[in-house]
This record gives structure tokens, sequence and C-alpha cells, in this order.
């Protein structure tokens, strides 16, 4: 008669959720920044519009430094996971710095430095969470597309609770609950996600993007960029032409970026879901047709319903951009999870060194209207870069160490 051994009671695996969490805090930090901020520089700061899109264009320039340089870093050596922690901390220091103090220097010097390294904990935790999806076998591309969602219900609850603390308790309060939820993202980040030390890797595949695939990745790069310089000139000049063109409630801006993000939610998850079947590079097609269509909307309606109804095409726009766009990078630059994300997250950047400059520049020649003109010519030539690109097979999986033969699917391979 054989006794039966007693197993130990294993403890669920609570790391996926707890990335989910995490890119929902980080997301809910951010939000209660950007959304405000043009509105902060121009009442708080005393800034003129061409000072606001200068603030916005030495914010991008900083960020991309700190970023590249946390990136190279971050994929030879070192915790990934420490990284995402000093991280945090550093963005709720200059939280701290944006609701005590109003000079505008000092602000761009200091407390962009801080928020730069903030905004950085984003992009290492994708490249984190598809290292960790990769030991465990996860399916990486769903996986990177809920914890987007992630973000994007965020910015359903950011940006009207960021114009609710703002115009009802100040900006000071605002910036606080944002350095609190930095806090609060740290400590998740300590106690939950896992450490995963860099190592030699014993693989066949070449690390680092292939030769032939770099007029694509050049051409990807111009797209997403300019993708985002217009988003980003759409999130500097709405809130104050809203107010100063249109005189409608400040309160809308807050309800067109949480209606935005919403939809957004669903949006990543079917793009996620069906980029196996359809491409990347259809998907991102849709996308720019989107765009066109929102930024022709914005220079024919002014109703409040109706720019309500347009966040729709505005969702569908960004939500393929920023879910699929990031995993096409990193199909192209396999083993450098890393420096793919930040490479695409830097498109986002170079997009606010653009946007800055223009969205500034031209309100304060012609008037705020103008600017979603110009974005309208900008999503043009983004589908031409689009329509050059060549489509890129997907690895299979995509979410594998081991390497397929040479020359077989999954390398980075592009068909015309």
């Amino acid at each position: 008669m054989h006794t039966p051994i007693a197993l130990p009671r294993r403890l669920p695996d609570m790391t996926a959720p707890a990335f989910l969490v995490i890119a929902f805090l980080s997301g809910i930090a951010g939000a209660l920044q950007l959304p405000t901020l043009s509105l902060f520089l121009s009442t708080e700061v005393a800034a003129r519009p061409f000072m606001v899109g200068l603030f916005y264009t030495g914010s991008a320039v900083i960020g991309i430094a700190v970023s590249q340089f946390l990136a190279g870093r971050s994929d030879k050596k070192g915790d990934r996971k420490r990284l995402i922690l000093q991280c945090c901390l550093l963005g709720a220091a200059g939280c701290v710095l944006f609701a005590f103090n109003r000079s505008y220097f000092v602000l761009l010097a200091c407390g962009v430095l801080l928020t730069s390294f903030g905004s950085t904990a984003n992009p290492q935790m994708f490249a984190l969470a598809r290292e960790h999806a990769e030991q465990t076998g996860r399916e990486a591309v769903m996986f990177s597309s809920v914890m987007r969602a992630q973000v994007s219900l965020a910015w359903v609850i950011g940006p009207p609770l960021a114009f609710a603390l703002a115009l009802g308790f100040g900006f000071k309060v605002m910036y606080m609950m944002a350095a609190v939820t930095f806090v609060a993202c740290g400590a998740l980040v300590w106690l939950a996600l896992p450490s995963m030390r860099k190592s030699a890797l014993k693989t066949a595949a070449v690390l680092e993007a292939p030769r032939r695939n770099r007029r694509d990745a050049m051409l990807l790069f111009a797209a997403c960029t300019l993708m985002w310089t217009c988003n980003c000139m759409y999130l500097i000049n709405m809130p104050l032409y809203l107010i100063h063109e249109l005189h409608l409630p400040e309160k809308l801006a807050g309800m067109l970026m949480g209606t935005a993000a919403g939809l957004e939610i669903p949006t990543m998850l079917v793009a996620g879901y069906v980029s196996r079947r359809f491409g990347n590079r259809l998907l991102m097609r849709i996308a720019v047709g989107a765009g066109l269509l929102f930024y022709l909307g914005l220079l024919v309606f002014t109703a409040p319903m109706a720019l309500l109804a347009l966040q729709s095409l505005n969702a569908v726009f960004i939500g393929i951009l920023a879910g699929i766009g990031m995993i096409y990078f990193q199909d192209l630059m396999p083993g450098q999870a890393g420096a793919a994300t930040t490479l695409f997250t830097n498109t986002g950047r170079v997009g606010w060194i653009i946007a800055g400059s223009a969205a500034g520049l031209i309100a304060e020649i012609w008037q705020y209207h103008t600017v979603f003109f110009v974005a309208l010519l900008m999503i043009a030539g983004a589908g031409y870069c689009m329509w050059r690109i060549r489509d890129v097979d997907s690895p299979l999986p995509r979410d594998t160490h081991f390497s397929p033969l040479p020359e077989g699917p999954g390398n980075g391979n592009v068909s015309p």
C-alpha cells in the first residue's frame, strides 16, 4: 500500500497580472501630466504659444537622449527591473518639482530631465514583458496588446481626472497625485516583477536588424514619426483650440481624450488578434486612412458632438499605431527587445520635437485651426511611406529564443 506524497501547494503566478497593473499605473501617471501641460504652461507659467511649443520640443530632445542611453545599457547589462524602479522614483521627483515650481527654464532643464526618466520606465517595462513572455512561452504580440490596452484604459480615466483636479483643486494637487502614482508603480515593480539579468544568448540568430531590412526600417521610422507628430500637435493644440477659438468648456478636452482612449482598447486587442492573418502593413495602412479622415473632420466640424464622434477615427489611428507599430519594430530587430521598443518610442519623441516647434510657431503666426491642416499633410506623407514599405514576415513563433533555419520564415524576411 502506497502512502500518497503530499505535494507542495503552488501559488498562482501573479507576474502577468502585475505587468498589467503596472502598465495601468504608468499610464495613469502619464495621463495626469500630458493632457494639461499646454494649459499649465499658458496659465500657471504664463508662456506664449511659441514658448509652449518650444517646451515640448526641449522635452522631446532630452527624452530621446535619456531613453537611448538607458536602452543601450539595458540590452547589454544590468537588471531591467531595477532600472524601471529607478525611473519611477525619478519620475515622481519630477512631478514634485512641477507641483511647486513655476520657473519656465527650471522646469525645462530639471523637471523635464526627471520626468524623462519616468516616461522611459514604460518602454523598459514593455521590453521586460517581452523577455518574460519569451521565457515563459506566452504569445508576445497578444500580451503586448493587452498591456497597451491597460495604458489606454488609464487614458480613459486620466485626462478627465487631470482636468478635474487641475480646474477644481489646482495643478499642485494634480502633479502630487501623479507623483504618488509613480511611487506606487515603483513599489509594485520591486515587489512583483521578475529579475532578468542579461547573459550571452546561445542562438544562431543575428541580434541586429538584418541589413536588407534597413530601408524598410527607415521607412517605418519615418511613417511612425509623421503619424506621431500629427497626434502630438493635436494633443498640444486641442485644449487651447477648444478654449480660445471655439470657446467651449475646458473639461471637453478631457472628455475627447478619454473617449479616444476608451475606443483604442478594443482597437488594440482586435489589431493584435488579426495581425498574424492580415499582416502589420495592411493594419498600418488602415491606421493612416483613419488618420486622414480624422484630421479632415477636424477641419470641417466644430460642434462638441461631432468632435466626440470623430474620436472613433482617432482611436483606430492611434490604437493600431501604438500596438502594431511597436511589434513591427521588434520583428525587424530580433534579440533586441529594449532597443527595438525604444526605437519605436523615439518615433513619438521625434514627433514631439517636430510638433512642439511646428504647433507653437503656427499658432503664434496664424491660428490653432491651421495646425490641423498641416497635420493632414503629414498624414499624407506617412501614407506615402507606408505604401513603399514591404511587408515583414513575423517570426513563427514571435516569442522564442530559438531561431528557425537560415533563410526560413521568421528571420525578418520581407515580401513585396
